[in-house]
């Protein structure tokens, strides 16, 4: 490989000769190479997104040259408009405040607006002017969530619950067997069964919404350590000004740049959001499973799209694959949302020293979940079919039924009307006409599945 001389503070080194990355970024990839991932694209936007507002911002406020900081804003235009990843290529597991992250964008911007400008663009004097990677990448976290949150996760949300709304206005009058425990319980109609699912979606959405405006007060302008320090008075605020236009976010300074620095607690908090809607999906995608099981020795109650061949050895079998891919993607989420807990705590001092990871994470989190929705809603909420004899065979003969009947006859008759009508396989309604005063007429009416599912 062609290389070329570059050197920092502490010496020279080769680096690829078509690299735009420098010195920094070539150390980083000598020293860290502990796995395969690398930080998500919308985490390296994020961070371009903060190069351009802070030159702006330094310009405005006679911080930085207007000719540099020109050039280093195309320069994350440029980037912005087409992000080469091969420019950033180092390892999640690296130092823990993202240095070589931010270090890496420093230089790459740097080479991109030296070449733009004709004369030297600086890394750090320049590109990093009036910031620190203690700031820029905490504030890349919660801005890379936040647009993700907004821009992905949100409309996915809303599209499933739209889904659930048409599938209940199709379905929704049919009438069930209710389960609690996996055991048939009182009958409940489709759109109930649809709408807790609905409830559960908005319930983790509105949780989601109140994360929000805590992501979108930044640590930027708290510098090193939340003091400030080598940055103008008015450089948060005029920052976030500039972001806020940039991004469509309603963008503010920290009201304790020490609170956003030296803890992670807004990330936390955003995860257990996240880990919210991974439990609610994880029980849907179980309930459409269960629902779907069979076709002959299950509950065969729905049947959900055919979409591909279950089985290399089985022929004609056809599995649930989107519900459990969905319910695989949800446990990822928890399992993340335990490693950022976790990274959350690792605030030492001014400091918390796993950043990398927990925006990595969190992104990964925001993804998972806004393909999920749209999958769940399209591959399976959408299409499945109602399997309605055998819904109705099953909801004739349960002898849970007879609950109905308890105010009438009494618990202990009533349960005796259950277990005879179970043993022999009959209708409840035929064994309580042997058993009872009452009427067929009276007993259709009181055992009526439809009735039944109504608020009392």
């Amino acid at each position: 490989m062609a290389t070329r001389i570059e050197h920092d503070s502490m010496g020279e080194l080769h680096v690829p000769a078509n690299a735009l990355y420098q010195a920094q970024t070539q150390r980083a990839i000598n020293n860290f190479k502990l796995s395969p991932l690398t930080l998500p694209r919308a985490f390296i936007q994020a961070i371009l997104q903060i190069k351009k507002a802070a030159a702006t911002a330094n310009s405005e406020l006679g911080e930085l040259d207007p000719a540099i900081a020109g050039a280093v804003i195309y320069a994350a235009e440029q980037q912005l408009a087409s992000t080469d990843m091969a420019q950033y290529p180092l390892d999640v597991f690296q130092t823990g405040s993202g240095t070589s992250t931010n270090m890496n964008i420093n230089e790459v911007l740097a080479t991109l607006a030296s070449k733009q400008l004709g004369q030297q663009v600086h890394p750090n004097d320049h590109v990093n002017a009036g910031q620190s990677s203690n700031d820029v990448i905490p504030t890349a976290i919660q801005l890379s969530s936040a647009l993700a949150i907004h821009n992905q996760l949100i409309p996915a949300l809303r599209h499933i619950q739209g889904v659930l709304v048409v599938k209940s206005q199709q379905i929704g009058h049919i009438v069930k067997t209710g389960r609690t425990h996996l055991m048939d319980a009182m009958p409940v109609r489709f759109e109930q069964v649809l709408g807790g699912w609905q409830s559960q979606l908005a319930h983790a959405e509105q949780l989601l919404q109140q994360q929000l405006p805590r992501l979108q007060q930044l640590a930027q302008g708290g510098t090193a350590v939340g003091t400030g320090v080598n940055t103008h008075p008015e450089f948060a605020r005029c920052f976030a000004r500039h972001l806020s236009t940039d991004t469509g976010l309603q963008l503010s300074p920290s009201q304790d740049f020490f609170f956003n620095i030296g803890s992670q607690d807004v990330a936390v908090a955003c995860s257990g959001a996240l880990k919210t809607l991974a439990v609610a999906l994880l029980k849907i995608s179980n309930d459409l499973r269960w629902m779907n099981s069979g076709p002959l020795a299950g509950l065969a109650e729905i049947e959900l799209a055919a979409l591909q061949p279950g089985s290399s050895i089985m022929p004609g079998k056809v599995n649930p694959v989107i519900p459990e891919a969905v319910a695989m993607l949800s446990a990822q989420v928890i399992g993340n949302d335990t490693t950022i807990t976790v990274a959350g705590q690792s605030g030492n001092f001014e400091l918390n020293v796993m950043l990398p990871l927990i925006g990595y994470n969190l992104l990964q989190s925001i993804e998972l979940l806004s393909n999920g929705c749209i999958a769940l809603a399209d591959k399976a909420i959408s299409g499945f079919t109602v399997n309605q004899p055998n819904i109705d065979h099953s909801l004739d003969k349960n002898p849970i039924l007879v609950t109905a009947l308890n105010p009438v006859i009494g618990y202990e008759k009533a349960a005796a009307i259950a277990k005879q009508a179970y043993q022999q396989q009959r209708p409840v309604l035929d064994v309580a006409l042997e058993h009872t005063d009452l009427t067929e007429e009276e007993l259709k009416k009181l055992l009526d599945p439809a009735r039944l599912t109504r608020n009392q």
